[in-house]
């Protein structure tokens, strides 16, 4: 996850003579600098009540309601930097950008094709875009092959510039096999990019280092489908993945099981702490760790993004109101906060039904 936010604020309330002092920046807010109480009075006291009131009322962000995207809202992905979300779905023909400043702003957000290709060989079934920052530049990895046969599929990049907004050009095939749904994930040793392969018939992740944003090194298998609950309908599948970190640890979401069920749900690998990304058994798989629930079906492919202050992070995924399952262009993009378990684990909660009234991301 790219940890690039700009905004902040901060709130400090002072003992000595009885001031308070407050410093917001970001977001239009106005600023107070300070103010002086030669003795606390009722009166001070109700205005330093206030004023901590008001102080509380800019921790949560505007309220919002899901979905965020009604329409190929598919593989989401989600980063917030400079003062706006950019969100990121299949929509199978190109490569689509959409900012707004609030996470609910993202309904009517300003939306522009950042690529299409008429390359035959990576022309079509344009899938699961994701924005990342590497080296000064923003990178967007993408899959896409040919129009009739998705047994092409093969993951690929564009180059950017200093704002995911920025234009783009493209730069590579990133990976030669059958290859879809890549991220980036970070370690102090370098950076990786997991996607979701094939091995030993099975569709399973990989892992393989980034030599440079677009170029990778040798691939190793990391997980594959082989619990009863990656193992749900027509064909038993390991994609999706997703990195997040906290607390020192670092997490790898991912989506298991058909598409075309409603038992396509997350899963987690959880790393060791010490031991070689590369190696699956540096890794502890559990789950399911979000599922279907509340007419929402197929709750995956999410992605993770940091709230505005830092202070949060927020689990945007995609479901299908078909109780069946669905794969098609009528999934949603929907969007809730992780909170923590007393063991320092994620909790993903449950997929709230739509329409559900939020508070938005801390900081906005």
């Amino acid at each position: 996850m790219d940890r690039n936010s700009s905004d902040a604020k901060d709130a400090n309330v002072g003992s000595i003579g009885y001031k308070i002092d407050v410093l917001v920046s970001s977001q239009g807010l106005p600023s107070i600098t300070q103010y002086s109480f030669p003795q606390l009075t009722m009166g001070s006291l109700a205005f330093l009540l206030v004023a901590a009131a008001t102080i509380i009322s800019f921790v949560h962000g505007a309220s919002f309601s899901n979905p965020l995207k009604e329409e190929n809202g598919s593989d989401p992905f989600i980063v917030y930097t400079g003062g706006y979300y950019y969100l990121m779905t299949t929509t199978w023909t190109d490569v689509q950008i959409t900012r707004a400043a609030t996470l609910g702003g993202l309904k009517t957000g300003e939306t522009k094709v950042v690529w299409s290709d008429s390359t035959a060989s990576r022309c079509c079934n344009v899938w699961a875009p994701e924005v990342h920052y590497l080296d000064g530049k923003w990178y967007i990895y993408y899959t896409a092959g040919q129009s009739e046969d998705t047994t092409q599929q093969k993951m690929h990049v564009l180059e950017g510039g200093a704002t995911p907004w920025d234009s783009y050009s493209y730069a590579s095939q990133l990976i030669d096999e059958w290859s879809i749904d890549g991220t980036v994930l970070r370690f102090d040793s370098g950076n990786y990019m997991v996607y979701s392969c094939q091995r030993t018939g099975l569709q399973s992740l990989c892992i393989a280092p980034l030599t440079s944003p677009t170029t990778i090194g040798a691939a190793s298998t990391l997980s594959q489908p082989t619990l009863s609950w990656e193992t749900q309908g027509e064909i038993s599948v390991n994609e999706g993945p997703a990195a997040m970190y906290h607390g020192g640890k670092t997490y790898l979401a991912f989506s298991a099981s058909y598409c075309w069920s409603p038992s396509y749900q997350l899963g987690l690998l959880t790393w060791n702490g010490s031991g070689d990304p590369t190696d699956s058994g540096s890794w502890t798989k559990t789950g399911p760790v979000f599922s279907s629930a509340n007419g929402n079906y197929g709750t995956g492919h999410n992605g993770f993004f940091l709230s505005p202050d830092g202070t949060e992070i927020w689990n945007v995924y995609h479901a299908t109101s078909d109780s069946q399952g669905n794969c098609a262009g009528n999934r949603y993009t929907a969007a809730e906060p992780v909170t923590w378990n007393a063991d320092g684990s994620p909790d993903f909660g449950t997929a709230e039904a739509l329409g559900t009234t939020m508070a938005g991301p801390s900081g906005e």
